[in-house]
């Protein structure tokens, strides 16, 4: 996070400076952002983890309920294009980002409840693809496509980790290919990223300009970087530099050794999580740590597979780095779930 808070003024200042005319406009917002992300934190930190299976349920009413809200016009934002957002005086909030910690909270609820059903399909199956599914739905309507795929992910592993039989999940993929092609190909800016995604180069100026800027980032960074502060990516050529991209820009200051460093903090927490998950007290807390675990890494191997290039564009930030207010909020609660279960367990 302390990465996160100089590369944010870094990579955002100018473009700040440019529209609202105050340079630490984007880092005075992260710090408020920091300090409601770090007050929940606390909270969740020191009250049982185990109380929350009590609310899975109403976390998932209350999730739906604010899905179906921000898709009325008027209630909730429209920014390019895409009606995610509901917006308040400090603060945007995306209620996608609650709905993937409520899912969490339902699922491993779920699993530490039907132990002894979840090889069935009926019992055990069927009943959180359902969830997940309506959800799923209900996200794609804003539209979101990459939330709908890294919970995807978080789910079937999860499912999968509980000892739901693999050819139960095989088959999900393989019927929802179609559907997925369908999604994918039907919309012209999604179908333009995949086309720049396999040659960014057919439309340079179009949809693969930002694919081609953040490659340029990365290589123009070197091994050690062209110094702090000084990346020229950031000067209105690369979008998004402070938010979905800016590992781009931490290679380009940093380079090679800015972006390994990256890695390595990404690589230490996951380590630190699978033991938190391995010496979890109980069921719950070991589904439900997992899922977080999951949910973080997974962000953060897409995000900084689409700055690299080798993943299509998902519009997913840099856990902890990324300029974003409820999903750096909703990432910091979920670090404060896992040292709770961590302290309550017998983590090493």
């Amino acid at each position: 996070m302390c990465l996160g808070i100089v590369m944010i003024y870094s990579s955002s200042s100018i473009y700040a400076w440019e529209r609202y005319k105050d340079g630490l406009f984007f880092l005075k917002r992260h710090l408020s952002f920091m300090l409601i992300g770090g007050l929940l934190a606390f909270i969740f930190m020191i009250v049982d983890y185990r109380k929350l299976r009590s609310l899975a349920r109403p976390l998932l009413i209350i999730s739906a309920i604010l899905l179906v809200l921000v898709l009325i016009p008027g209630i909730g934002r429209e920014v390019s294009g895409a009606r995610r957002w509901f917006r308040f005086k400090l603060l945007s909030f995306q209620p996608s980002e609650l709905a993937n910690l409520a899912i969490i909270i339902y699922l491993a609820d779920f699993i530490a409840r039907k132990e002894n059903l979840i090889k069935t399909f009926l019992k055990g199956f069927l009943p959180p693809i359902c969830v997940l599914g309506a959800f799923g739905l209900l996200i794609l309507m804003q539209p979101d496509l990459g939330t709908i795929i890294s919970l995807g992910l978080v789910v079937l592993t999860m499912l999968f980790v509980a000892g739901v039989r693999p050819s139960y999940i095989l088959s999900l993929i393989l019927g929802s290919l179609p559907f997925l092609f369908i999604l994918i190909f039907s919309v012209p800016y999604r179908r333009a990223r995949i086309v720049s995604f396999i040659n960014p180069w057919i439309d340079p100026k179009g949809s693969g300009f930002q694919i081609i800027q953040s490659q340029i980032a990365l290589g123009s960074g070197g091994i050690f970087g062209v110094g702090l502060g000084h990346s020229r990516q950031k000067l209105f050529y690369l979008p998004a530099a402070h938010t979905d991209f800016i590992f781009s820009i931490i290679g380009e200051e940093l380079g090679l050794l800015g972006t390994i460093g990256v890695i390595m903090l990404f690589t230490i927490f996951i380590q630190q999580g699978i033991k938190i998950i391995k010496n979890a007290p109980d069921k719950f807390g070991y589904f439900l740590s997992l899922g977080l675990v999951l949910m973080i890494s997974f962000r953060a191997i897409i995000n900084i597979g689409v700055s690299c290039g080798i993943l299509p564009t998902k519009g997913l930030p840099l856990p902890f780095i990324s300029y974003g207010g409820s999903s750096f909020i909703f990432d910091m609660v979920s670090v404060g779930i896992l040292i709770n279960i961590a302290r309550t367990g017998d983590y090493p």
